[in-house]
């Protein structure tokens, strides 16, 4: 092999015809014909001597070659774009960016206020455009659509970079008038009605059911070492309405806790630790590698590392 050789556009292509696996797709995205993107892959074959991409029952999947490929190129992409920034300043006083940011609704309860503080006193003109986790996709990010992500993710895409903003335990919210504070424990807890919330990773969100335990979550597989089951009579994907229903006297909702932060001055609802263990949770935050060396972005990565260093801190 010789870089000499190879058409820098065509790794353009190559990023684009790997996370597609598609070629009709793929041209579309970097506006050219079918037939130019055809071109492209049968180029990119005879350079790495290599079918990049076979044909399968389920579709075009890229070889073992390709997928050693695909972090490089992303790389090469992302220092290419680094060489291309301009070297100004940025001044986060003076700017006016729009930053948009896929933010599940615990860190909108959490996290965000905080943020939003922070850029009326040092960004008044910077603006920020929240995103739910369904109108989002791993390639939109990937792509440097979208600034970052910000919730609890199982897997990520390996090109990704990432930091952990903290490590939340659990808490329970009961209405202080519920009789189960007179006897709470796992029994207690058991006998009440509950509610569940939740809302990880991207993509459209499908209908639960209890009889699926692995993908309730946290708190029902430490239930389930325990051999237990909880009644849950709510199923939500909003916080908000969750904290809310805290203050129905036969639900108790069980939450991260710094969520409970957002209902710490109403009277009419106490928090508890649970009674039995539930594994800790981490909220990540996530970008790009287009956007690593990006000003802007960094000055708008730290001051969120920042803030969020001081509300983990806090603990009900």
């Amino acid at each position: 092999m010789n870089i000499a050789r190879l058409d820098l556009n065509l790794l353009l292509s190559l990023d684009v015809l790997l996370n597609e696996c598609n070629v009709t797709n793929a041209a579309e995205i970097m506006g050219i014909s079918q037939p130019a993107m055809s071109n492209s892959l049968r180029r990119l074959r005879k350079y790495f001597n290599d079918p990049i991409l076979i044909r399968t029952s389920g579709g075009m999947t890229p070889t073992p070659r390709a997928l050693e490929l695909k972090p490089i190129v992303r790389k090469t992409i992302s220092m290419a774009e680094l060489a291309m920034q301009p070297k100004e300043k940025f001044n986060p006083a003076k700017s006016s960016r729009i930053f948009r940011i896929m933010a599940s609704d615990y860190t909108e309860v959490t996290l965000l206020p905080a943020v939003l503080d922070m850029l009326c006193t040092q960004a008044p003109r910077i603006r920020l455009d929240i995103m739910t986790p369904s109108d989002v996709s791993f390639y939109d990010v990937e792509q440097g659509k979208v600034d970052l992500i910000i919730n609890r993710f199982d897997t990520l895409p390996q090109s990704f970079h990432q930091l952990k903003l903290w490590e939340d335990s659990f808490s329970c919210l009961v209405k202080a008038t519920n009789p189960v504070l007179n006897n709470w424990n796992l029994s207690g807890y058991l006998s009440c009605k509950h509610v569940w919330v939740s809302k990880t990773g991207m993509g459209v969100g499908v209908g639960m059911t209890t009889k699926d335990v692995q993908r309730l979550g946290w708190v029902d597989e430490a239930l389930r070492e325990l051999g237990q089951f909880r009644d849950i009579a709510i199923f939500t994907r909003h916080y908000q309405a969750a904290l809310m229903f805290a203050e129905q006297e036969h639900l108790i909702v069980t939450v991260p806790t710094l969520a409970t932060r957002a209902v710490r001055h109403n009277k009419f609802v106490v928090t508890k630790r649970p009674p039995f263990e539930i594994p800790s949770m981490q909220l990540k935050m996530v970008w790009s590698p287009l956007l690593q060396h990006d000003s802007g972005h960094k000055w708008m990565r730290q001051s969120i590392k920042k803030i969020a260093g001081g509300i983990s801190e806090w603990r009900s």
